[in-house]
């Protein structure tokens, strides 16, 4: 099980650094976590109307699990420089309709963010992906069935971040997230760790160490 954080971290979704850090009380009690009103305005969303509250775990895998998975995504994501903001890109790889959507995020704690999503045509995502300075994160999202009501994911990076694969799970409470297993394929949780977050993969690369942290003995 996991504790709840108490305090919310004023930051985007991307930034790896601690300059935006701000503690606020942030959280109320209660089976689904509420967002105080002036900690949101404080995050860039001055009204909660169009607003969502995200929460979400992350774990390190050394491998995708064989034979689960419902369906693959191919996913491009753009971290638009010096913003809160991703342009996400997802194609089914048996084909049908793209996902294309333009979507601003700021961490409460590690677990939990505010999101607010605008959804494109073809032609919009065109305009935006050629005109939006940034850079881009390349993954195969495996969405595997679900597991006591919880969407599981595997994302297996390519490119400059091959190698890397992370499973990740979204929740609609804070009392889900905090009770919720870890699959039994990943090696650890890795939510706490900022270098793992999109923004910081994009701007960074691969942690160092990748290699010692999949191969290290985890009780």
């Amino acid at each position: 099980m996991i504790a709840a954080s108490t305090h919310a971290r004023r930051r985007c979704m991307h930034r790896s650094d601690n300059v935006c850090f701000r503690p606020e009380p942030a959280i109320h009690s209660g089976g689904m976590m509420s967002i105080d009103g002036h900690l949101a305005a404080s995050l860039g969303f001055p009204t909660t109307k169009y607003m969502a509250v995200e929460r979400e775990r992350r774990w390190l895998c050394r491998a995708v699990p064989d034979g689960i998975e419902l369906r693959t995504e191919r996913i491009t994501d753009l971290y638009v420089t010096g913003a809160c903001l991703r342009l996400r890109e997802a194609r089914p790889l048996s084909g049908g309709s793209a996902t294309l959507r333009l979507t601003r995020k700021a961490d409460v704690d590690s677990y939990t963010r505010l999101i607010t999503t605008i959804y494109l045509s073809e032609e919009e995502f065109r305009m935006l992906s050629t005109s939006l300075p940034g850079k881009r994160v390349h993954k195969l999202r495996h969405r595997l069935p679900r597991k006591s009501g919880v969407v599981v994911a595997v994302d297996e990076f390519q490119g400059e971040l091959s190698g890397l694969v992370m499973a990740e799970a979204e929740f609609e409470s804070a009392e889900q997230l905090s009770t919720f297993p870890a699959p039994h394929f990943s090696r650890f949780e890795v939510t706490d760790d900022p270098r793992f977050t999109g923004g910081s993969l994009a701007s960074h690369g691969l942690p160092h160490n990748l290699s010692e942290l999949l191969a290290a003995n985890v009780s």
